[in-house]
């Protein structure tokens, strides 16, 4: 019966200094992305200094690029907002944005930084060509491995 108790106790000691290793472990990762890397729901958006360096702009550009920028992000989410439009529409308009604040920003930059700004753009575009709304791909049929016969 002693033995039981014992193995018990010590049962309950184990598993304490067990949970209290995964408590103290769960604590220390706070889920925190690496430096440098975009914030929560911000993938493929580069920052502004980002930009910057990369395209090597002047600070007059810096502020004419961060004005149309912060503009074409406000009306997206205005348009994100109403809930008045059909899905068609919301894309309508939404490539009328992205297209205005293109023409803008070809008017801010030279010829080589806007040619350098689509390869950014591109590069950093979320796959499927936008975040949601967009038609899954296909489901590619699964190949067999045997030779045909």
């Amino acid at each position: 019966m002693k033995l039981n108790k014992t193995l018990a106790l010590a049962a309950v000691v184990v598993s304490s200094l067990f949970a209290g290793g995964i408590a103290a472990q769960a604590q220390e990762n706070t889920n925190t992305p690496p430096a440098g890397a975009p914030a929560p729901g911000m993938r493929g958006r580069p920052n502004m200094e980002k930009i910057a360096t990369e395209l090597g702009l002047s600070d007059d550009q810096k502020a004419k690029l961060k004005t149309v920028m912060t503009n074409q992000q406000a009306k997206v989410r205005a348009l994100r907002e109403d809930t008045t439009l059909s899905q068609e529409d919301k894309r309508a308009k939404l490539k009328e944005i992205r297209t205005d604040a293109q023409t803008q920003i070809k008017e801010i930059l030279t010829e080589e930084q806007f040619t350098k700004w689509q390869t950014m753009m591109k590069r950093n575009r979320p796959a499927g060509g936008g975040a949601g709304g967009g038609t899954p791909p296909a489901a590619t049929p699964p190949t067999s491995s045997s030779p045909p016969q």
